[in-house]
């Protein structure tokens, strides 16, 4: 193997380990949030989350949303079983943490702001990496 060989290897291999990295994240954060929203028992996800019981459709509607991204994120890419999901769940996410930050600084929430934040980085970073990987043509 040359060296040109190796300097371009070596960072490719780099970037998919911290794709499938920043996927597996994302996938677990957005799958606990999930289960906050939709399984937990409404007085625990009070205590983590006090809007839950003010808006409760809304809990419903964004734990679905973290349940569609966190598994939307991570089977199509692990599964090669249309791969663009992966990405198209990236977006999905991005968007989610832009309105999730909207709707807490609207209440005063400014400490959970770090989080939609990360959440926000890492989707953005997987949009970046596996849209430059995975063609959209038919």
């Amino acid at each position: 193997m040359t060296t040109d060989a190796l300097n371009t290897t070596r960072p490719r291999k780099l970037l998919g380990a911290s794709l499938w990295l920043a996927q597996a994240l994302l996938a677990f954060f957005m799958l606990w949030g999930a289960y906050i929203k939709l399984a937990m028992p409404l007085d625990q996800a009070a205590q983590m989350a006090p809007w839950v019981v003010q808006h409760p459709a809304l809990a419903t509607f964004t734990g679905l949303v973290d349940l569609m991204g966190g598994l939307g994120i991570l089977l199509p890419a692990l599964l090669r079983v249309l791969p663009r999901l992966s990405v198209l769940a990236a977006a999905g996410i991005v968007l989610l943490q832009v309105l999730a930050m909207g709707f807490h600084l609207m209440r005063g929430e400014a400490m959970v702001l770090p989080m939609n934040v990360l959440l926000l980085a890492l989707g953005a970073f997987v949009l970046w990496g596996r849209s430059r990987a995975v063609p959209f043509r038919r």
